[in-house]
């Protein structure tokens, strides 16, 4: 069984004055369960330690105090087995680390090395297709092309017949002809990305083995690339694949963490929860037209913003009451976050502050800390190099062949970030360091106990377990002041008489929540925490 160790040291209360959110958090341990924050990697992209100009696992391994650092407790690397393609989503090989990226043994001390930090990690496990080169995919049509006409194919002969789907009509698009017989095969995705027949008892088999492989390397779980099309259309067949892989995993190890990439609207992301598998991406709240974005816009209030929240891990709580959300701004498919707002520092630290106050295991795509950008509908613009410097020096990496080539980002980067405590590097970090020192923010339940009447404040009692902290939103862009009974009729309500403090605040302006006799004044476009 993988190591657990529970890290109690004394959870800090880090309080913030005005000028709380210029100040460095504490770096310090938070709890260790499966209520993490998450760190995406696209290896290739981020570090490299070799001079080849392409990221790696030990450039990834010497860049985690770095996240650690940032206040995250988690990594999801994006694939790194061996495939054909630079983003490697084709795997042709399930138990080996693909050569650009290094050696297994290079896997293996980044992983002893994350978890000397606390951190876990967790890879993609891409089962809804593998690559055209896949040995399972080869074997089964060369098997099919030695087949007479009229012969049925056996499993018998050709166990590989049975983990793709075959056919012998074109049934749409996405079906394509194998050469030299009369079957097609199914590639949802892409020609070169066969789908796999998930209702194959082998083909599981050999899925489980594969997932028992990398816990026993040490990963901490795993990222559940395109559930929705296993079988497309097919919620319930799905879902029951999800459990049974969780299942399997759980008995390994209890602590497994999973999640699951289910692109699709809010009821569909609750039906995936009746899994009982812990955790989907929260698309509801995330890209362009996502509520995070649409609310630090100003199109949506906060009073929207809070509710829906709530609502949605209500209704996710009744099918899986277990359920951690997954909440995040955008992912390697989308559009940077600098790209929704064009570049608006102001706006990039409000969404950072939304999607740092909801309850779950929130995602941040590398170089989202930085206010990164990316360019155009292709793919390998959105997966830019990550900007550790405007010199050029050991590390950084060149990107995708295939990007634009006169991309310039447009954010300082990281090292400059860092010395500079009212950019956007530090929101983030004031925001993940809270989390870590108080736990409920993450766990807790949501009361309403204010909303004002434009929608743009709001305030909520989050409770987990016995602990309570009150999380202040106002996306206005002005000051405002709330009566302090708001917060003390409550108090009195549970037979507690205390004072509240600050613990901590994000605000555009850098100021901080103050607490007067008789009213609290929230600065404008902040959230902040009392207790």
């Amino acid at each position: 069984m993988k190591r657990k160790l529970i890290i109690l040291i004394s959870l800090l209360s880090i309080v913030l004055t005005s000028c709380a959110s210029k100040a460095q958090p504490s770096i310090s341990g938070a709890l260790d369960d499966n209520y993490r924050n998450y760190y995406e990697v696209f290896v290739y992209s981020f570090y490299d330690s070799d001079g080849d100009g392409i990221g790696d696992i030990k450039g990834v391994e010497q860049k985690l105090d770095y996240i650690a650092e940032l206040g995250c407790n988690g990594i999801w690397l994006m694939p790194i087995c061996p495939s054909p393609t630079y983003h490697k989503y084709d795997v042709t090989d399930y138990k080996a680390i693909d050569p650009q990226y290094g050696t297994m043994e290079d896997f293996e001390s980044l992983i002893e090395s994350a978890h000397s930090k606390h951190i876990n990690i967790i890879i993609d496990m891409i089962i809804n297709h593998t690559s055209s080169n896949n040995p399972w995919f080869v074997k089964a049509t060369d098997y099919l092309k030695g087949l007479s006409v009229g012969d049925e194919p056996n499993p018998a002969d050709c166990p590989y017949v049975n983990y793709y789907h075959f056919s012998k009509d074109k049934i749409n698009n996405t079906w394509y002809p194998i050469e030299g017989t009369e079957y097609y095969y199914e590639g949802s995705f892409w020609s070169e990305m066969p789908d796999l027949n998930l209702a194959d008892e082998e083909l599981k088999a050999e899925i489980k083995d594969i997932m028992s492989f990398w816990m026993d390397k040490g990963v901490d779980g795993f990222r559940m690339d395109a559930p929705l099309h296993y079988e497309e259309t097919d919620t319930r067949f799905n879902a029951a694949v999800l459990n049974e892989l969780y299942g399997y995993c759980k008995d390994i190890d209890p602590d497994v963490y999973m999640v699951s990439e289910v692109w699709a609207s809010e009821q569909t992301i609750e039906d995936y929860y009746t899994s009982l598998t812990p955790s989907m991406f929260d698309f509801d709240f995330a890209q362009g037209e996502g509520d995070i974005i649409m609310t630090a816009w100003g199109r949506e209030s906060a009073s929207s913003f809070v509710n829906k929240m709530i609502d949605n891990n209500v209704a996710r709580s009744a099918n899986n009451p277990d359920c951690i959300n997954a909440p995040f701004i955008t992912n390697h498919d989308m559009p940077r976050v600098y790209n929704a707002y064009n570049g608006k520092q102001d706006k990039m630290k409000i969404a950072a502050m939304l999607l740092l106050s909801m309850p779950g295991s929130p995602f941040i795509y590398y170089g989202e800390e930085i206010g990164m950008m990316s360019y155009g509908p292709k793919d390998e613009n959105k997966r830019l190099a990550m900007y550790w410097s405007d010199k050029a020096q050991s590390g950084m990496c060149m990107g995708p062949a295939d990007a634009d080539k006169d991309i310039n980002q447009k954010c300082k980067p990281v090292d400059k970030q860092l010395k500079d405590k009212d950019s956007l590097y530090y929101i983030y970090k004031t925001g993940l360091q809270l989390r870590n020192n108080n736990p409920e923010i993450a766990r807790g339940n949501d009361e309403i106990l204010y909303e004002s009447s434009s929608g743009n404040t709001v305030i909520t009692a989050r409770t987990w377990e016995d602990k309570t902290v009150f999380v202040i939103y106002n996306t206005s862009d002005e000051t405002v002041k709330v009566p302090k009974s708001v917060i003390s009729e409550y108090l009195s309500s549970k037979g507690l008489t205390k004072d509240v403090t600050v613990t901590g605040t994000m605000s555009v302006s850098g100021d901080g929540v103050k607490i007067r006799k008789e009213e609290i004044i929230i600065p404008a476009d902040s959230v902040a925490y009392l207790k």
